[in-house]
Protein backbone atom coordinates (compact mmCIF):
# COMPACT_ATOMS: atom_id res chain seq x y z
CA UNK A 1 0.00 0.00 0.00
CA UNK A 2 3.01 2.35 0.80
CA UNK A 3 4.55 1.94 -2.67
CA UNK A 4 1.23 3.10 -4.10
CA UNK A 5 1.02 5.94 -2.26
CA UNK A 6 4.49 6.85 -2.96
CA UNK A 7 4.10 6.56 -6.83
CA UNK A 8 0.89 8.71 -6.65
CA UNK A 9 2.35 11.63 -4.85
CA UNK A 10 5.69 11.25 -7.39
CA UNK A 11 3.32 10.76 -10.49
CA UNK A 12 1.50 14.26 -8.66
CA UNK A 13 5.51 16.16 -8.84
CA UNK A 14 6.41 14.57 -11.88
CA UNK A 15 3.21 16.27 -13.76
CA UNK A 16 3.60 19.43 -11.92
CA UNK A 17 6.79 19.61 -13.52
CA UNK A 18 5.65 18.94 -17.03
CA UNK A 19 3.22 21.93 -16.63
CA UNK A 20 5.87 23.95 -15.58
CA UNK A 21 8.15 23.18 -18.26
CA UNK A 22 5.94 24.19 -20.78
CA UNK A 23 5.16 27.20 -19.64
CA UNK A 24 9.04 27.92 -19.14
CA UNK A 25 9.61 27.08 -22.98
CA UNK A 26 7.02 28.98 -24.06
CA UNK A 27 8.40 31.92 -22.20
CA UNK A 28 11.79 31.61 -23.29
CA UNK A 29 10.66 32.09 -26.93
CA UNK A 30 8.31 34.52 -25.82
CA UNK A 31 11.94 36.58 -24.55
CA UNK A 32 14.18 36.82 -28.00
CA UNK A 33 10.79 37.32 -29.95
CA UNK A 34 10.21 40.55 -28.02
CA UNK A 35 14.17 41.74 -27.47
CA UNK A 36 14.93 41.14 -31.37
CA UNK A 37 14.06 44.77 -32.78
CA UNK A 38 16.25 46.52 -29.79
CA UNK A 39 19.01 44.11 -30.74
CA UNK A 40 18.33 44.81 -34.54
CA UNK A 41 18.25 48.72 -33.99
CA UNK A 42 21.34 48.42 -31.50
CA UNK A 43 23.90 46.99 -33.67
CA UNK A 44 22.47 48.66 -36.87
CA UNK A 45 23.58 51.64 -34.99
CA UNK A 46 27.12 50.26 -33.63
CA UNK A 47 27.53 48.97 -37.42
CA UNK A 48 26.63 52.56 -39.12
CA UNK A 49 23.80 51.37 -40.84
CA UNK A 50 21.73 53.95 -39.03
CA UNK A 51 24.22 56.83 -39.51
CA UNK A 52 27.04 57.46 -37.05
CA UNK A 53 24.97 57.93 -33.69
CA UNK A 54 22.30 59.32 -32.28
CA UNK A 55 22.91 63.15 -32.85
CA UNK A 56 25.64 64.16 -35.20
CA UNK A 57 27.22 67.27 -34.45
CA UNK A 58 28.56 68.75 -37.48
CA UNK A 59 31.27 68.11 -40.55
CA UNK A 60 34.25 70.47 -39.59
CA UNK A 61 37.46 71.23 -41.78
CA UNK A 62 40.44 70.22 -40.01
CA UNK A 63 43.69 72.01 -42.58
CA UNK A 64 42.94 69.93 -45.70
CA UNK A 65 40.68 67.08 -44.23
CA UNK A 66 36.85 67.44 -43.40
CA UNK A 67 36.04 65.03 -40.22
CA UNK A 68 31.89 64.69 -39.41
CA UNK A 69 31.20 64.05 -35.81
CA UNK A 70 28.60 62.69 -33.78
CA UNK A 71 27.45 61.20 -30.35
CA UNK A 72 27.15 57.55 -30.20
CA UNK A 73 23.81 57.72 -27.64
CA UNK A 74 22.44 61.11 -26.48
CA UNK A 75 23.21 60.92 -22.99
CA UNK A 76 25.70 61.91 -20.05
CA UNK A 77 29.04 59.88 -19.67
CA UNK A 78 28.55 56.48 -18.11
CA UNK A 79 30.63 55.44 -15.35
CA UNK A 80 33.05 52.70 -16.33
CA UNK A 81 34.50 51.20 -13.00
CA UNK A 82 37.59 52.28 -12.52
CA UNK A 83 38.33 54.20 -15.60
CA UNK A 84 35.88 57.00 -14.66
CA UNK A 85 33.10 58.61 -16.69
CA UNK A 86 33.36 57.68 -20.26
CA UNK A 87 31.44 59.42 -22.84
CA UNK A 88 31.37 57.81 -26.46
CA UNK A 89 31.72 59.78 -29.99
CA UNK A 90 31.63 58.70 -33.76
CA UNK A 91 33.69 60.13 -36.67
CA UNK A 92 33.51 60.04 -39.95
CA UNK A 93 36.75 61.38 -42.41
CA UNK A 94 36.09 62.08 -46.10
CA UNK A 95 36.45 59.68 -49.08
CA UNK A 96 39.57 61.83 -50.64
CA UNK A 97 41.40 61.80 -47.09
CA UNK A 98 40.73 58.55 -45.41
CA UNK A 99 43.90 57.94 -47.34
CA UNK A 100 45.86 60.64 -46.11
CA UNK A 101 44.96 60.67 -42.32
CA UNK A 102 47.71 58.53 -39.90
CA UNK A 103 44.96 58.97 -36.84
CA UNK A 104 42.62 60.61 -35.20
CA UNK A 105 42.74 61.24 -31.50
CA UNK A 106 40.02 63.13 -29.45
CA UNK A 107 40.35 64.92 -26.01
CA UNK A 108 38.41 67.50 -23.78
CA UNK A 109 40.63 70.42 -23.79
CA UNK A 110 43.49 71.85 -25.66
CA UNK A 111 45.90 69.16 -26.18
CA UNK A 112 49.68 70.19 -25.09
CA UNK A 113 51.23 67.98 -27.46
CA UNK A 114 51.09 65.11 -29.54
CA UNK A 115 51.60 62.69 -26.23
CA UNK A 116 48.55 64.41 -24.76
CA UNK A 117 46.26 64.46 -27.99
CA UNK A 118 44.09 61.72 -25.96
CA UNK A 119 42.02 58.82 -27.11
CA UNK A 120 42.75 57.59 -30.56
CA UNK A 121 39.59 56.85 -32.72
CA UNK A 122 39.64 52.77 -33.99
CA UNK A 123 37.75 51.82 -36.56
CA UNK A 124 37.81 52.04 -40.04
CA UNK A 125 37.60 55.94 -41.53
CA UNK A 126 34.44 55.99 -42.60
CA UNK A 127 33.45 54.53 -39.06
CA UNK A 128 35.52 55.73 -36.28
CA UNK A 129 34.81 55.10 -32.28
CA UNK A 130 36.26 57.56 -30.02
CA UNK A 131 35.69 56.40 -26.22
CA UNK A 132 37.00 59.61 -24.19
CA UNK A 133 37.17 59.77 -20.55
CA UNK A 134 35.50 62.75 -19.09
CA UNK A 135 37.51 63.89 -15.88
CA UNK A 136 34.84 64.72 -13.01
CA UNK A 137 36.64 68.27 -12.37
CA UNK A 138 36.40 69.49 -16.13
CA UNK A 139 34.51 72.62 -16.86
CA UNK A 140 30.96 72.92 -18.23
CA UNK A 141 32.29 75.37 -20.84
CA UNK A 142 35.34 73.01 -22.16
CA UNK A 143 36.14 72.48 -25.63
CA UNK A 144 36.55 68.67 -27.45
CA UNK A 145 39.61 68.74 -29.40
CA UNK A 146 40.16 66.48 -32.06
CA UNK A 147 43.86 66.42 -33.98
CA UNK A 148 44.50 64.30 -37.05
CA UNK A 149 47.86 63.31 -37.84
CA UNK A 150 48.99 62.66 -41.55
CA UNK A 151 51.12 60.27 -42.96
CA UNK A 152 53.46 63.17 -43.76
CA UNK A 153 54.05 63.91 -40.03
CA UNK A 154 51.49 67.21 -40.34
CA UNK A 155 49.15 67.76 -37.05
CA UNK A 156 45.89 69.72 -37.32
CA UNK A 157 43.30 70.47 -34.94
CA UNK A 158 39.46 71.45 -34.75
CA UNK A 159 37.66 71.74 -31.39
CA UNK A 160 33.81 71.61 -30.65
CA UNK A 161 32.43 73.80 -27.81
CA UNK A 162 31.00 70.82 -25.35
CA UNK A 163 28.04 72.52 -25.46
CA UNK A 164 27.58 71.70 -29.10
CA UNK A 165 29.28 68.68 -29.16
CA UNK A 166 27.36 67.07 -25.98
CA UNK A 167 24.88 69.07 -24.44
CA UNK A 168 24.00 65.84 -21.68
CA UNK A 169 28.08 66.31 -21.01
CA UNK A 170 27.57 69.53 -19.92
CA UNK A 171 23.91 69.25 -17.95
CA UNK A 172 25.99 65.72 -16.65
CA UNK A 173 28.98 68.06 -15.01
CA UNK A 174 26.57 70.74 -13.94
CA UNK A 175 24.95 67.85 -11.93
CA UNK A 176 28.94 66.88 -10.89
CA UNK A 177 29.88 70.62 -9.88
CA UNK A 178 26.68 71.12 -8.01
CA UNK A 179 27.16 68.01 -5.54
Amino acid sequence: MSTSVAMQKNHKTHSRWFRWRFHLSGLLILIPVVLTPFYIELMSLFGGANGLGERVVGTQQVGPWTITLAEQFERGPKLDGPAGYMKTFNGALCQECAEQVKAVYMRLGKPRSLRTAGVIGFGSPYHMTFSMPVPENSASDADLWLTLEGWDGALHHAQWSLAEASPATVQFLQQLQEK
